[in-house]
């Protein structure tokens, strides 16, 4: 677990102390009882920090379902990204993830990657952003406790657009492909303000991965309904 997650440390000791942060969280719950007895959460806290060239992004995701006291989800995924700003429109940067799922065909999956990117849209209230590189990927199967080590190639789009003062659409789409096996998700959804620093997301997400042993899905969705907080109008 410690070398996993040292590529985050790395990236992490890169923030510069004249960043400007803005943390994000979201939480969704929900739980019935009766015939039968399900509860699941949903939560997401994110922290990112831009200065004149740097921007930084981390971020903890998790995910938990119960039914009948038996888990039926059981996720952690937690990530980091920083980019040196090339001028208005483009950036290099480097991107590291790490995740375990206890109902996946792999245990976890850590991957680091190197990036350019750049922004095809960057309007007040309409973006659209493209990114991609090299990069290593250790995963650890499920079953049998085999561990894969491969190169990576990763890319990264993410499309959002403020549809009114209330309301803001958003797609994004994460690929890491490996000779062993291609992950790929892809989140979509809507927001809309409550007040200045609350909204109410609606989303979708897919998660899929191309080698799976039998008996394991390859795809796993989620749809949630989450309380967005953030200090900065807009940033969900």
């Amino acid at each position: 677990m410690i070398r996993s997650l040292l590529p985050l440390a790395l990236l992490a000791a890169s923030a510069t102390a004249s960043a400007e942060w803005t943390p994000t969280a979201e939480l969704g719950l929900v739980s019935t009882s009766g015939n039968s007895d399900t509860t699941s959460a949903n939560g997401k806290f994110s922290l990112e920090g831009t200065d004149e060239l740097w921007t930084h992004e981390y971020f903890l995701a998790a995910l938990r379902a119960e039914a009948d006291d038996v888990a039926t989800a059981n996720r952690l995924e937690l990530g980091a990204k920083t980019a040196r700003r090339l001028g208005e429109r483009q950036y290099l940067g480097s991107a590291a993830r790490h995740e375990r799922d206890d109902f996946s065909a792999y245990e976890h999956q850590s991957t680091l990657a190197l990036n350019y990117g750049a922004w095809l849209i960057k309007e007040e209230g309409h973006s659209f952003q493209l990114e991609g590189g090299p990069g290593l990927r250790h995963a650890r199967l499920a079953e049998g406790g085999g561990s894969e080590t491969d190169a990576l190639l990763r890319g990264y789009a993410d499309y959002q657009h403020q549809f009114t003062e209330s309301t803001q659409f958003y797609n994004t789409l994460l690929v890491e492909a490996t000779p062993e096996n291609t992950f790929a998700q892809n989140d979509i959804g809507i927001a809309v303000s409550i007040n200045k620093t609350l909204a109410l997301k609606a989303g979708f997400q897919a998660r899929h991965n191309t080698e799976a042993p039998e008996g394991v899905e390859r795809t796993d969705t989620l749809t949630s309904v989450n309380i967005v907080w953030s200090p900065r109008p807009g940033k969900r």
